[in-house]
């Protein structure tokens, strides 16, 4: 659905206008001229800030007696704008300058129907090969692993000779495997 500004053309008498001081809209939007009396001339004009994203195709539009005009202003593709929001002024004259009202004009691309931009990245799967792993699955090989050390170091006390000081060599790089699983699993 497009915006629409109304514009009242001789509602109050020859060459008037009844013109709001403030406009907003997301892009693109209509002009809507309804003359409530002779037929006139009335000429449309946007400020350079507006021009930058916007155009009219004509600027002197004839509205005959009792008839309504709808006349679109354009804009660019909203990436192209310079901002989200772009403030400026639309002129608008009747009777030859007569009457003369500018109307401050908002467009918000960020309102645009409503919708949301969305990164066309989150469309992508993740190609990430290492999920989180469960609390209980990160610390099981920990307590193997310490497991496998207490009960070597309680066989070397209770060992006698030359054996000891294998299974007490064992002890150490079961301790030490299991301080690397720890430290890589939970750290």
């Amino acid at each position: 659905m497009t915006d629409s500004l109304a514009v009242a053309v001789n509602r109050d008498g020859l060459h008037t206008l009844a013109v709001p001081t403030k406009f907003e809209a997301s892009g693109p939007f209509d002009v809507s001229l309804h003359n409530h009396g002779e037929a006139a001339h009335v000429h449309l004009n946007l400020d350079d800030r507006l021009s930058d994203i916007a155009r009219i195709g004509a600027t002197n539009h004839y509205v005959d007696a009792g008839e309504s005009r709808t006349i679109t202003v354009e804009t660019r593709d909203p990436s192209g704008w310079p901002s989200d929001t772009v403030r400026g002024k639309l002129k608008v004259v009747v009777g030859h300058g007569q009457e003369t009202h500018y109307v401050d004009v908002t467009l918000d691309r960020t309102a645009a129907n409503g919708t949301v931009r969305v990164d066309p990245e989150l469309g992508k799967p993740n190609r990430d090969p290492d999920p989180e792993l469960p609390p209980l699955a990160r610390i099981v090989p920990v307590v193997v692993l310490g497991s496998v050390a207490v009960l070597l170091a309680i066989g070397a006390v209770f060992t006698g000779g030359g054996i000891d000081i294998l299974v007490g060599g064992l002890a150490i790089v079961a301790a030490t495997l299991c301080a690397a699983a720890a430290y890589y699993l939970l750290g």
